[in-house]
């Protein structure tokens, strides 16, 4: 079967991020929404210092922003959330969730915005519209009847801190720590390995250190999809002839080229700037090994510099005054081979030690990751990696230097710093029984994988869901699914309809929200929000749409309403009146959090944000010596628990620019030259002729585990791409049944979505 005939349509992807292109998706986005006029006066607003915060990535906010400071995906978001297409109760009445349960991601998001709240109807097999009092006090009599530590509170990580505060005190004073997030996803091994190494678990670096550095690490992150802003840093570093060196499997066009939107020169010229000098295509999960290797190299300039008394490649004085550990990290280094190196990494030596000579030859380095290096067995390890490479010449609290994880969700870095977290050595419980005067459970909660392995097993009984898609989002999609089904109770604080709702427990709740673009008026008058960037500033987000529906509620009027049906009435906590004003949300999160929220109120509207105390950035370190910890690689394999060797392919999942996480706006991918379909999997032409396959054949990807659980994803059609021999790649979250729950993070336990070992097989269809 060709992809002609499944309406696939491939092309050559030459396109730069950016651009003529960028410009025309925006528009056709605006126009598909129906808010062509509303949306580009919105999105004048958008990322400003008296606007509202962008809905999609967490990229940092500068306090001097351009006069259009959003991108392609962000405009696409503020399109998404504020459509003028909305569904009501007559929209079930039409179809039964099972028939909805065949649509796509992308159809059940693109009918529009829920507008009324929704409870399941077994015998009709449809949603059927509730008031909101009944669904209140349902759901809180349901909750009040249930095991405290079998109700999990999953928040999705697009909340503000305000309503991120209240929820893990409803979590907290219901009885538990089952407060799961979508950072147990995506960046839990950022957190856990930079706390450890560091003293914190956030970046070190801000907007000014992009104008300061002398030479740009970029590893595992596809800039022109998941943060596009973040070009207009790398776009002005290499106009200052900063090289930018990167490590990823695939050639991302954001990491090739750029024409900035912004630009009428570039934009008429159609002129591009070339954003990586060095573009190494590392295979999936070989980042220990390439970073081992750039090790190496330093290691032999080093003792070269020595010899010829000369400056010495590495900072001895900051390793002597403010590491630990360098000694047993050198002799690792040493004793590794680079036979090893080569091997695991899929990187040539000249390559590495080229690499190598560009970073020794550099003042201020900034290290900057995504997913491309959290999401394996060895996240954790191979964030470690990164902080070596830094320590190793002192590039870690000074200007234009240190390490720059890149978040996804908005302010999922922002509701961890409020409380959202199921580590309750995390939480200021001690604070918050002082403040409100119960007693907060000390119990370790459950993470995402520890939820679904609790659900396989039966021992979940409610799930609440602030947002989010989590039963798409996660592995092991099948059982799963299955396990979903008998919940007796889930409930889904959503914007819209997704595979969320359609898969659903046995009681089921659609609470419908306002989104954050929109006016939230409560008693005290419009309302406004705040958010955590990736650089870890405050910063104030005001709505400017008028809502969708006068029926939607606030997420924070939403979270009281069932804190106040489940729980017995606390003097202390004035939930309405937390809900007429967020000011007084603010001032208990400043009361609980002192040393990073003081004058809270007033400072929410600073440009650029107020920076919470990372005290890595200044060279003070909170580990156990008081210093920068180096720490030494366990395993340079970057698969050691599914390594099933030929002919086994290495996947590793990705996403289009058409989609941010599990919002798939269109089913086009123009970066990658693939249209009318994502179900796609890309591969090496010398792969495609090993295994007798020509593009648009039809093919199913198979998880070779010894466990027992079919493994199995259908109608794959292959495109040849420029993808390391041995390995493929296909998009999240379409893959995800071929993920093995247990196959996650060590330490971290974030699925390992980027390195699957898969055997390809003939469709069945076709066989």
């Amino acid at each position: 079967m060709n992809e002609e005939s499944k309406g696939l349509r491939v092309e050559d992807p030459t396109t730069p991020a950016g651009g003529w292109a960028s410009v025309a998706e925006v528009t056709n986005i605006l126009m598909d929404q129906r808010t062509v006029l509303k949306d580009s006066r919105l999105l004048l607003k958008q990322n400003k210092p008296d606007g509202f915060a962008c809905v999609s990535c967490a990229w940092a906010k500068p306090a001097n922003p351009h006069p259009f400071e959003f991108c392609e995906s962000g405009a696409k978001a503020t399109a998404w959330e504020t459509t003028s297409k909305a569904i009501g109760a007559d929209f079930f009445e039409q179809y039964s969730v099972r028939e909805l349960e065949s649509w796509s991601d992308h159809k059940l998001e693109e009918q529009g915005r829920l507008t009324v709240p929704l409870r399941y109807d077994a015998a009709s097999d449809r949603y059927r519209e509730v008031s909101w009092d009944t669904a209140f006090a349902e759901i809180g009599a349901a909750l009040r009847a249930f095991e405290r530590d079998k109700v999990v509170f999953y928040a999705s990580g697009r909340a503000s801190l305000e309503t991120s505060y209240m929820y893990q005190l409803l979590a907290r004073m219901y009885g538990n720590n089952n407060l799961p997030d979508s950072s147990n996803m995506c960046h839990e091994s950022t957190s856990v390995a930079l706390q450890k190494t560091i003293g914190v678990g956030v970046g070190t670096v801000v907007l000014q250190d992009f104008e300061e550095t002398d030479c740009i690490f970029f590893f595992g992150q596809n800039v022109g999809v998941n943060s596009p802003r973040m070009l207009h840093q790398l776009q002005e570093a290499r106009e200052r002839g900063v090289p930018i060196i990167t490590f990823n499997p695939l050639r991302e066009r954001g990491l090739v080229s750029f024409t900035n939107p912004q630009s009428p020169v570039e934009m008429l010229t159609k002129k591009e700037t070339p954003i990586s000098t060095q573009y190494h295509q590392v295979k999936p999960g070989g980042d220990t090994a390439a970073i081992m290797g750039l090790a190496k190299a330093l290691l032999a300039l080093d003792d070269e510099a020595v010899q010829r008394g000369e400056q010495r490649v590495l900072d001895v004085a900051f390793i002597q005054e403010y590491t630990h550990g360098f000694d047993k990290f050198e002799a690792a280094v040493r004793a590794c081979p680079w036979t090893d190196i080569v091997r695991e990494s899929g990187l040539l030596q000249v390559d590495i030690e080229s690499a190598a000579r560009v970073y020794a030859g550099s003042s201020a380095v900034l290290g900057v990751y995504g997913m491309g290096l959290t999401q394996h067995q060895n996240g954790v390890q191979n964030v470690g990696m990164i902080v070596n490479l830094l320590l190793m010449r002192g590039n870690i609290g000074k200007p234009g230097a240190g390490i720059c994880p890149v978040r996804g969700h908005s302010n999922v870095q922002g509701q961890r710093t409020v409380g959202i977290t199921e580590k309750p050595e995390l939480a200021p419980l001690d604070k918050l029984k002082e403040q409100y005067g119960f007693e907060p459970p000390r119990e370790k909660g459950m993470n995402t994988v520890e939820v679904c392995e609790a659900m396989l097993a039966r021992k979940v009984q409610a799930f609440i869901g602030l947002g989010g898609n989590f039963v798409r989002a996660v592995p092991e999609t099948v059982l799963m699914e299955a396990a979903w089904r008998e919940l007796p109770l889930t409930v889904q604080v959503s914007t819209k309809l997704n595979r969320n709702h359609v898969i659903h427990g046995k009681q089921s709740y659609i609470l419908p929200c306002l989104g954050r673009i929109e006016i939230d008026r409560q008693a005290a008058g419009p309302q406004d929000v705040t958010i955590e960037d990736s650089t870890s500033c405050m910063h104030g987000s005001r709505g400017a749409a008028d809502p969708v529906a006068s029926t939607l509620l606030s997420e924070p009027a939403i979270v009281a309403g069932i804190a106040k049906a489940t729980l017995d009435p606390n003097p202390r906590v004035d939930w309405d009146a937390w809900v007429g004003n967020y000011a007084r949300v603010r001032d208990a999160i400043e009361e609980t959090y002192p040393d990073i929220f003081t004058d809270f109120n007033a400072r929410m509207w600073t440009p650029g944000g107020f920076r919470k105390p990372v005290g890595a950035a200044h060279r003070v370190f909170e580990t156990e010596s008081k210093r920068a910890e180096f720490t030494v690689p366990e395993e340079l394999p970057g698969d050691p628990d599914m390594d099933a060797g030929p002919p086994a392919l290495r996947l590793f999942t990705i996403r289009s620019d058409g989609q941010f996480n599990t919002t798939i706006y269109h089913e086009d991918d123009r970066f990658r030259g693939v249209f009318g379909s994502r179900m796609v999997l890309f591969m090496a032409r010398g792969d495609m002729a090993r295994l007798g396959l020509e593009q648009g054949d039809s093919v199913a990807l198979r998880t070779p585990a010894d466990d027992g659980v079919t493994r199995r994803v259908e109608g794959l059609s292959v495109v040849p791409y420029d993808v390391p021999e041995g390995c493929i790649a296909g998009y999240y979250p379409e893959l995800n049944p071929l993920i093995p729950l247990w196959h996650h993070a060590k330490e971290s336990k974030v699925p390992a979505a980027k390195a699957i070992d898969v055997l390809v097989e003939r469709s069945r269809a076709m066989a």
